[in-house]
């Protein structure tokens, strides 16, 4: 059994925090990048040289990349073999509180949805924790901005809607969220499981490699169809038209009742912002 004490964990939470909202992911650079090389309209060109001239900045200067330092999504892989000497959610917690006071980060969370106080320090972390095999910690932080997790929608659709439907649903959801979202964006699709575990597959999708493919081969051909479908709306960078409304699309997957076809997206603006760590 290996020890790791909570102090470590708040230490590391602390400095991902900052390192998260003033670094875009290199396969987020490499997208985005690409995208403006492959771009022919010159209003989405010029929007896609601020993207890049925008990060850029934020990195050299340790500033964050966008205003909407978004809620903290922490991803906790617990190996079982590990022993935790304290809180773990109250240790990944104070990591936050700390991260976002000493990196200067806004601070978004209220403490009531109905009734709007400010937390002032943006707690509590949204926290989802699995324990795997080891005597490791795997944290992946992600700060997510709500202009685009507003624009995220759940479908439960009926097994005879097929492929087609889950693709009708995924497109129309692009569609409806136009220039909400910032784009250009990243889709995490979730599909199967239970109407809470297909939205926690979305969010999750969002972790992989915007650079990536889905493992199995029918999912990453759906990925490319979903792709190509979404950039043919036209909808641009920040939605002034053009070829890239989308960067990527990632799905996720799990096993459902035969009776449901559960679907769920989740939209992320260019800057998906996700580091990951292992203690």
């Amino acid at each position: 059994m290996r020890e790791i004490s909570t102090n470590r964990i708040t230490e590391t939470i602390k400095r991902l925090c900052i390192e998260a909202n003033c670094k875009l992911p290199i396969d987020m650079k490499t997208c985005i990048e690409k995208s403006r090389e492959a771009e022919t309209f010159p209003t989405a060109q010029g929007i896609l040289d601020k993207i890049i001239e925008n990060y850029n900045i934020a990195e050299k200067e340790t500033k964050p990349i966008c205003q909407d330092t978004g809620a903290a999504c922490i991803f906790v892989n617990i190996g079982q073999d590990v022993h935790i000497n304290g809180n773990l959610t109250e240790a990944i917690n104070e990591g936050v509180r700390q991260g976002y006071r000493d990196g200067f980060l806004r601070k978004s969370i209220v403490s009531d949805p109905l009734e709007r106080v400010n937390t002032n320090d943006n707690t509590p972390a949204m926290i989802y924790y699995d324990i795997v095999e080891g005597d490791k910690i795997e944290i992946t932080l992600a700060p997510k901005g709500f202009g685009s997790e507003n624009m995220s929608r759940i479908k439960m659709l009926k097994p005879s809607d097929g492929v087609k439907g889950v693709i009708d649903f995924v497109v129309e959801t692009v569609e409806k969220a136009g220039s909400n979202p910032c784009p250009p964006i990243v889709v995490g699709v979730g599909i199967g499981g239970t109407f809470d575990k297909c939205a926690y597959l979305a969010k999750k999708a969002l972790l992989r490699d915007a650079d990536s493919a889905n493992p199995i081969p029918y999912y990453a051909e759906l990925e490319d169809t979903l792709l190509t479908k979404i950039n043919a709306l036209g909808i641009g960078p920040q939605g002034f038209g053009g070829k890239t409304t989308a960067l990527a699309v990632n799905i996720e997957t799990m096993p459902t009742h035969i009776a449901g076809l559960p679907v769920a997206v989740n939209i992320n603006c260019h800057v998906t912002r996700h580091v990951k760590e292992v203690i």
